[in-house]
């Protein structure tokens, strides 16, 4: 159904039902065993059925505080089984064999999935533990990628300081020629110049080439570095998030909704068994 149960940080609601049971039917534990026997005796069977389906009803909203939840489990089963076992041991009531058996049925299958679910929370410190792996692998691939890339980018510093300095000199020995051009010796020197700046010009060329070459090269190995990191992360990291998640649910008592399914079975089966009573109906198993 759209049962959702939900947290709940205040103590379990159900934590004092054992104590409730004492003071409800006999105070066995507090009076002498003639008041015990007075207060039974006043009980009637619709009193007694009544305080039954409440107590179930109870058990099937009770809230446990905090993981781990199995913990909680055997307190509550054994809390259920006491409200039947005093409903059963009633001296008016007199339950049939249908009843017994859609106890039992109903018994069994909230003990098989609150099993399950205790199995369930047991491997959770073996996810905590592959989780905790998981991101120190990750932190290994990010600490390897950072050390890469300053290695990079210090190559890239280097080579690109060279290469400006470079061009720095081409650009003050063009300067130096241009000058001669316009000086005094202008006109006996002319073919020697002119083939001096050719050679400036080549080399300044040739050098702010290289430069641009270098820069596209070292930005392409710092994208192909954090590529390739980024295709070791990526499975890991999806890990990552299937360990939270799982992890995440033994945070919510999940087991809220089986154990209300399992006590509406239960008042299911002692109203059925009323009516059967009421209508004479046969208390044999078909």
């Amino acid at each position: 159904m759209g049962y959702q149960p939900r947290k709940k940080t205040s103590k379990d609601k159900g934590r004092g039902y054992g104590k409730v049971l004492r003071e409800k039917l006999g105070r066995k534990h507090s009076k002498t065993k003639g008041e015990n026997y007075e207060e039974q005796k006043v009980l009637t069977e619709n009193e007694a059925v009544e305080l039954t389906l409440k107590r179930l009803h109870t058990l099937g909203n009770q809230r446990f505080g905090s993981s781990p939840f199995s913990e909680h489990f055997d307190r509550w089963l054994a809390n259920v089984e006491a409200v039947l076992d005093e409903f059963k041991s009633h001296p008016a009531i007199g339950v049939d064999e249908i009843f017994l058996h859609e106890c039992t049925q109903a018994l069994a299958n909230i003990k098989l999935q609150l099993e399950n679910r205790r199995r369930r929370e047991t491997t959770v410190n073996v996810e905590i533990e592959k989780l905790a792996d998981c991101r120190r692998r990750l932190q290994a691939i990010d600490n390897e990628y950072a050390a890469k890339v300053m290695e990079v980018k210090a190559r890239k510093r280097r080579e690109l300081k060279r290469l400006n300095k470079a061009i720095e000199e081409c650009k003050r020995e063009q300067d130096k020629v241009i000058r001669l051009k316009t000086g005094i010796l202008h006109f006996r020197t002319k073919k020697k110049r002119e083939q001096k700046e050719i050679e400036v010009v080549q080399k300044l060329t040739e050098k702010q080439t290289e430069l641009e070459v270098a820069t596209l090269d070292f930005n392409a190995e710092e994208k192909r570095l954090r590529e390739e990191f980024d295709g070791k992360k990526e499975p890991i990291s999806a890990e990552i998030k299937k360990l939270q998640k799982t992890i995440g649910d033994m945070d919510t008592d999940y087991s809220l909704e089986e154990r209300w399914f399992a006590c509406e079975a239960l008042i299911d089966a002692v109203n059925g068994f009323m009516l059967r009573k009421a209508s004479g109906a046969s208390k044999s198993l078909p």
